[in-house]
């Protein structure tokens, strides 16, 4: 489910049935886009991964033996066709776990480029969260109306008028209201 939902985008936007819902849920799922990866979550990168016949490895850049436990369940995305999907952890090194998977091939490990991601249970309903989802909507509406109105200007991080409403400075706008849930690792710079 979107933090920003088509009803309440229609509604802030004011265009009643003029627009499809498709139309205005893909709105909602590009301002997921932007701010879900910086809330937290329990999700971890893959920098790399190799496997034998019927077992694949994901390794980290960070030690998880004490986030991982065998015979959890995880879901993987963008580490390969192999292991993308909801695993059972079968084994938890210092910087690797291990699951069944279906290579009929051995291949040693190599990275992954982007990074996948491997996502635990989370306990954390930001559907729930009015701030996330005030933010949701803020970045909702900027990208109906920089889609809308290419020119209605945003302000850069010099103060000086804009053109553009989609630079660096969106997420900016609303970060003052995710502050409590933004994740310590997406905070760098």
């Amino acid at each position: 489910m979107s933090l920003c939902t088509v009803a309440e985008l229609r509604s802030a936007l004011g265009v009643g049935s003029l627009y499809a819902d498709a139309t205005l849920q893909q709105t909602c799922d590009a301002a997921d886009a932007v701010i879900l990866p910086m809330l937290w979550s329990p999700t971890y990168f893959t920098v790399a991964h190799g496997n034998i016949v019927g077992t694949g490895t994901l390794y980290f850049d960070i030690p998880v033996k004490e986030i991982f436990y065998v015979g959890q369940t995880v879901t993987i995305a963008n580490s390969g066709s192999s292991y993308n999907g909801s695993k059972v952890v079968t084994a938890v090194g210092d910087y690797s776990i291990s699951m069944a998977t279906n290579h009929s091939t051995a291949q040693p490990k190599h990275a992954i480029a982007p990074f996948g991601t491997v996502a635990s249970r989370t306990y954390t309903d930001w559907t729930a969260d009015s701030a996330v989802q005030e933010a949701a909507l803020l970045i909702s509406v900027d990208i109906w109306q920089s889609r809308q109105t290419s020119s209605t200007g945003g302000v850069s991080p010099d103060f000086t008028p804009s053109p553009y409403r989609m630079g660096n400075t969106l997420l900016a706008r609303v970060r003052g209201l995710i502050a409590h849930a933004l994740d310590p690792r997406s905070m760098v710079g």
